[in-house]
């Protein structure tokens, strides 16, 4: 059974390994475990001298955890001196010094001199002793060089699999250069300032509801620190919608009425603006609670134009009772909206960015296919003319 993180529909590593070469192993389990490491790291050549309970084993077979490739091709050798004969350079693993006149290297050293060594095309050879007491001195004499680990000198016997394994990862990390098999996803680009201040004024508008930013003289200091949070965290744009939605969903969780909104009108204009780039990449489920509580948000937090528009829309005797603000029309909320009379009215910022333009248009698109008709009327014109915006708009009822 392949264990966790097998893949076969993957390619093997195709790469020269140095050949891995176990002396009287006596437990086929140990076998199996052995060429499990191996196939961990790419490695494919296994000798076999003199195993105590002979070969072919089943017991290595079940410990391999789908090695067979390696078991399958495994050399059988009568002694050691045969099975390292045609290896060019062989390290020997040991635990014990030997009072033998050879360098001795640690794993990654070794590891290091194999790779280049098989570079040149000679065949190089790691040779691993028995489990109860390692390699005899006369064996560790055929070998060019020692390796032994840095562990515990109390505690320095390692299981032969284990040895495998740490020989095999250095190995493999010095022939591929050390690259790991998969990295952190693309994330999606990094949120604007833009949208880091709509959120963080929707955060603040929230945390005042519940009069967090207390005592009135630590606000700032709280800000800044809240601010910090955030912007250590180099948020992208995602993350800021989701973060947006959390907040949202906070807010709309709490009992009774919309009461009166704490965000100034430019801060407004932010919020609605990252509204449109969240309705861009998904938007609010039309058959959730969530389009209503979004509403209410947006009838919370009016803009400057907004408010003033409103507030003539309800005084006016020619419109009193005609128009609901920031109310769903299926799955999109127009600024204002006249059921009775079908007509739609969309305050228009300057400088609007293109995620603003888009939802605009997708929303009259919709409006329009339902027999609705869309007032666009420039914020700076309500602002800056009211009675003008307003004759237009009695000349759009008076078609109605």
């Amino acid at each position: 059974m392949s264990g966790s993180g097998t893949d076969r529909s993957k390619p093997a590593a195709a790469l020269d390994g140095p050949v891995v070469i176990l002396v009287e192993p006596q437990l086929g389990e140990n076998i199996g475990m052995c060429a499990r490491a191996m196939g961990n790291f790419g490695l494919t050549r296994l000798r076999l001298v003199k195993p105590r309970d002979g070969w072919p084993n089943i017991a290595a077979t079940r410990a391999s955890a789908g090695a067979d490739h390696i078991l399958n091709a495994v050399e059988l050798f009568d002694s050691v001196a045969d099975a390292v004969a045609d290896c060019a350079l062989l390290f020997a693993t040991t635990a014990r010094a030997h009072d033998q006149a050879k360098p001795v290297r640690g794993p990654e050293a070794a590891a290091q001199e194999i790779v280049a060594s098989i570079a040149t095309g000679v065949t190089a050879g790691i040779l691993f002793g028995r489990e109860r007491h390692g390699l005899e001195n006369d064996e560790v004499a055929l070998a060019n060089r020692i390796v032994t680990f840095p562990v515990n000198p109390a505690f320095a016997s390692l299981n032969l699999a284990q040895a495998v394994l740490l020989m095999g990862y250095e190995w493999f990390k010095h022939a591929t250069g050390g690259a790991l098999p998969f990295a952190m996803p693309e994330r999606s680009e990094p949120a604007s300032q833009h949208q880091m201040q709509a959120f963080f004024d929707n955060l603040v508008a929230e945390l005042d509801r519940v009069e967090f930013l207390c005592p009135p003289e630590k606000r700032d200091t709280m800000l800044v620190n809240l601010r910090n949070i955030f912007t250590r965290m180099d948020p992208t744009k995602q993350d800021i919608h989701t973060l947006h939605g959390a907040i949202m969903a906070i807010a709309e969780g709490r009992k009774g009425p919309a009461k009166g909104g704490v965000l100034d009108g430019e801060q407004a204009t932010r919020l609605r603006a990252l509204l449109a780039e969240r309705a861009a990449a998904g938007g609010p489920d039309a058959e959730g609670g969530s389009l209503r509580g979004l509403a209410r948000m947006l009838r919370r937090n009016p803009t400057d134009a907004e408010r003033l528009l409103w507030e003539h829309l309800r005084k006016d005797r020619r419109f009193a009772g005609t128009f609901k603000r920031q109310t769903p029309v299926g799955r999109h909320i127009p600024d204002f909206v006249s059921f009775p009379h079908r007509i739609a009215i969309e305050l228009v910022n300057p400088d609007e960015s293109d995620a603003i333009v888009r939802d605009r248009a997708m929303r009259k698109a919709w409006l329009e296919a339902r027999d609705y008709r869309v007032a666009l009327v420039a914020a700076t014109d309500v602002t800056g003319d009211i009675a003008a915006v307003l004759a237009r708009l009695e000349a759009v009822l008076a078609r109605a």
